[in-house]
């Protein structure tokens, strides 16, 4: 009996399904369809043409089917187009506040792309007394009249006690939505519009949400359906119809987490080449980098992979002044309707001209393109520029008909007065500038050690840019396994992820475990294995912001793994790939579910020579779940690696530093940071708390070292 998951991923061009074999860990079958833009139903219709397809293809049965995830960019579109509902929004707070209040929660219509608005209207409500049923149905009663569809609560402080949120939503007979679901941080005014922005786009979710779960079980599969979400997790169908704002970015957030699964790597930046863009997104420590989501200059409480977006893939055209290539993009051969010109035969390319034209109504007239005597149009790509210097591997999913690229870049290049093969590293290099543009400044940002990071490239035209960038860059790079499916690999194996934030002037051992507790509990209901999570927390402190992350494999009601697991011998060969050395990788001691492992090396400053201890803990599935560059480690029963904890901090203190180390506690089970505390006294009752909870008889300690 196989166990299938499914990852469907929707991209701008198509929708992509991969059908996985969990127990064997090798892939079933693959699929692509049009992206269903235009459909009644949105881009939900291709998700199921795909799902349908693949079945059939690849003769899978509904049983052998165990769980089905999918990105969507339905949530983005929807905002992109303005189609969304409009919003009645009621402000609440104490009267002697109501101007305050009434400043930060009336939104008024938001603008969310050019000529594209978000249309509110508002009331208020003073919770200086009571609220009575009468008042709150006549407020709703209200803004129904002006043609709210969806309703938004936000107080002032709701996140402290939402009784009054939850109030209203209650007496509301139509979809209704409050600050407090999305965020526990203040900033009424944020919270507010984010609130707002998720409210307008509820309608359309829930329909897709419905449409998508009703043609699931129509084909009589009985799996739970699972959506991707922005910051690389999964979660289920309910969280989406309540919270369709955290979908945002979840296409670029599945290649990322492709990535993560097939290519084990601490520091890295990962490039997904498409046909129209290119998404970069950072790998730091073995995860990607998280922000908030910034919607048309609009900052929100909701947080996604950082992903930036070049307007230069594969697929993208050339342009050209006449004498010289010019630019390369923003237009792909996919938006005007054209074939790359190296997927041609030869023989169809002969006696072609080189003309210019628009490829949409009102863009420039300097695109170029081959005409043939019988007016048929080919493309000049990157991908063909690519195939005429033969870059691209023998096999590659990007791999063209290298005569045809040569005769399409002769043809140019008679116009150029250049050869082919200069036309062709013209087009490659303007393609380059695009990426790098966005890619150096990252390193930067992040501080990643040019000499420790990988250039990792996913997506179909991935061969096609990555290598000749990284070359550029002076980086060591890779192509992802089954790059031109990352995507849906990345949806199908994605892991649950939960996050909670919660403003705190100084966080407590209490406030930790209380969060770790709510974020714990939300990833299991959303159907992470208990063995799986992993619990991290930070605190923001310009911000008073504590946040408390949980991270999970994907439980399934078969109980088995879902993943391949890997043995001591593997781990060892990947410890020693990830620290980038052949010898002295120690494996500290044994643990259930982990594999720890520590390098001495040594680092030259001027005249002296200073020992460092990095220590990586890889989970079972061979995940990087912790890279520390310098590290104390201490084992042994709880009660023993308490004491000890206890003992580095007070000697940390008593040398005069006052911010306790980043200490993380493994029990066997899960992996639990203190990040966020920074008193040495807090971390040390923390630890304690959190190891008199541990049903292990073996712990370890793991303390970051300066």
């Amino acid at each position: 009996m196989r166990r299938i998951r499914v990852g469907i991923d929707v991209g701008g061009t198509f929708t992509k399904a991969v059908a996985i074999d969990m127990a064997a860990g090798n892939i079933v079958g693959k699929v692509t369809v049009p992206t269903t833009h235009s459909s009644s139903e949105g881009v939900s219709t291709g998700i199921v043409q795909a799902l349908k397809t693949l079945m059939q293809k690849h003769d899978i049965s509904d049983s052998e089917i165990e769980l089905i995830s999918h990105s969507t960019t339905q949530a983005v579109n929807a905002l992109l187009e303005g189609d969304t509902a409009k919003v009645g929004i009621v402000g609440m707070g104490v009267g002697l506040e109501k101007s305050n209040v009434v400043k930060r929660t009336n939104v008024r219509d938001v603008e969310l792309a050019p000529n594209k608005y978000l249309r509110t209207c508002y009331r208020f409500l003073d919770t200086s007394k009571y609220l009575e049923d009468r008042q709150v149905e006549d407020t709703i009663a209200e803004l129904k009249r002006e043609g709210a569809e969806v309703i938004v609560v936000s107080e002032a402080y709701g996140v402290d006690d939402p009784s009054n949120e939850q109030f209203v939503m209650q007496k509301a007979d139509v979809p209704a939505t409050a600050g407090h679901e999305l965020t526990g941080i203040y900033g009424l005014e944020i919270r507010t519009l984010t609130a707002a922005i998720n409210a307008g786009i509820l309608p359309k979710a829930t329909a897709t949400a419905r449409y998508v779960e009703s043609a699931v079980r129509n084909e009589g599969i009985k799996a739970p359906v699972l959506i991707m979400k922005g910051d690389g997790g999964v979660t289920n169908m309910a969280t989406f119809q309540s919270k369709p704002i955290i979908t945002v970015l979840s296409g670029p957030a599945a290649s990322v987490a492709g990535a993560l699964l097939h290519l084990r790597v601490i520091d890295g930046v990962f490039v997904e080449v498409g046909g129209t863009s290119t998404n970069v997104c950072v790998i730091k420590d073995g995860r990607p980098e998280i922000r908030y989501v910034t919607i048309m200059q609009h900052p929100t409480c909701i947080r996604s992979l950082d992903v930036r977006v070049a307007g230069v893939a594969g697929g993208s055209l050339v342009r050209w002044s006449g004498r010289k290539v010019t630019d390369v993009g923003p237009r792909s051969a996919h938006i005007a309707g054209l074939p790359y010109s190296c997927f041609a035969l030869p023989e169809e390319l002969e006696g072609g001209q080189v003309i210019t034209f628009s490829p949409k109504e009102g863009d420039p007239i300097d695109y170029v393109a081959i005409e043939t005597a019988g007016g048929k149009r080919y493309a000049i790509t990157n991908t063909c520029a690519a195939n005429a210097l033969g870059l691209v591997p023998e096999g590659d999913y990007a791999r063209a008909n290298q005569e045809s690229a040569k005769i399409a870049l002769s043809i140019l290049a008679s116009r150029l007065g250049t050869t082919a093969e200069q036309a062709a590293t013209m087009i490659l290099d303007a393609a380059a500038k695009k990426v790098i543009e966005i890619v150096e400044p990252m390193i930067k940002e992040y501080k990643l050690k040019k000499e420790r990071t990988v250039f990792i490239g996913g997506g179909g035209g991935a061969s096609v840019l990555v290598p000749y960038i990284a070359r550029k860059l002076q980086l060591q790079s890779r192509i992802a396994e089954h790059a031109e499916v990352i995507s849906s690999i990345g949806v199908a194996a994605a892991m649950i992820h939960e996050e909670v934030e919660k403003t705190v002037s100084r966080p407590m051992p209490e406030d930790i475990s209380a969060l770790a507790e709510q974020v714990k509990k939300a990833a299991l209901e959303r159907g992470a294995l208990a063995e799986s999570i992993t619990i991290q927390s930070e605190y923001i402190s310009e911000r008073s912001l504590l946040r408390v992350t949980a991270m999970g494999n994907v439980s399934l009601d078969i109980g088995t793994a879902n993943a391949q697991e890997i043995n001591e011998s593997d781990a060892h060969v990947l410890a020693c790939e990830l620290f980038g050395v052949n010898e002295g990788v120690e494996r500290i001691f044994d643990m259930k579910n982990y594999h720890i492992f520590a390098c001495e090396t040594s680092r030259k400053k001027l005249f002296l020579k200073s020992k460092r201890q990095p220590v990586l803990v890889l989970d079972r599935y061979g995940r990087v779940r912790l890279s520390v560059d310098n590290a104390a480690i201490f084992n042994g029963d709880p009660d023993e690696v308490a004491d000890r904890v206890d003992e580095f901090l007070r000697n940390h203190r008593d040398s005069g530093k006052d911010l306790a180390p980043q200490v993380h506690i493994l029990d066997g089970v899960k992996l639990m940071d203190f990040s966020s505390l920074t008193a040495p006294e807090h971390v040390s009752k923390a630890v304690r708390d959190e190891l008199k909870k541990a049903a292990a008889k073996d712990v370890a300690a793991i303390v970051k070292l300066d």
